[in-house]
């Protein structure tokens, strides 16, 4: 599977564990940046996931900043996007599982580096269920999406 991850200034100090994580686990990575901690802003860092996964260039996206919080909600504003906050493994399978979560996000100011391995690991594992429930749940987000973003 293809993985992007990008990252601002606040999520650049734990970019590097975060590809190994993804490479340990025999996925492939396209680093979309930033390359320092000079200050960036998410936004520019969720868009270019945002397109990478809209343009079929990569399967899910990791996306990091302080807190999780501001480049969730960037990436979520595109079409297709599928982004939630996880700092439990529970969230980051379950998100994928039930609720089809393709960008996991992360805030490297709340989660210490051995959890987030731990959570990118289980994000990464997951498959949607494909059961109904959730199948019509998701239809339903998708219809919400189609119906608010023209």
């Amino acid at each position: 599977m293809k993985i992007a991850v990008a990252v601002d200034h606040a999520g650049f100090p734990v970019k590097q564990m975060v590809i190994d994580t993804i490479f340990a686990d025999g996925d492939e990575v396209i680093d979309l940046g930033t390359d320092s901690t000079q200050s960036v802003d998410y936004p520019d860092f969720a868009k270019k996931i945002g397109r990478a996964i809209q343009n079929g260039e990569v399967e899910r996206g990791i996306l990091v900043c302080g807190s999780g919080v501001g480049a969730c909600i960037a990436a979520n504003k595109l079409k297709g996007v599928y982004a939630g906050i996880c700092h439990d493994t529970y969230s980051a399978h379950q998100g994928v599982e039930h609720d089809g979560m393709n960008v996991l996000c992360l805030g490297s100011r709340i989660i210490g580096p051995e959890l987030a391995k731990e959570v990118i690991k289980s994000f990464l594992v997951a498959r949607f269920s494909g059961e109904e429930r959730h199948v019509r749940r998701v239809r339903k987000i998708r219809k919400i999406e189609g119906e608010f973003n023209s």
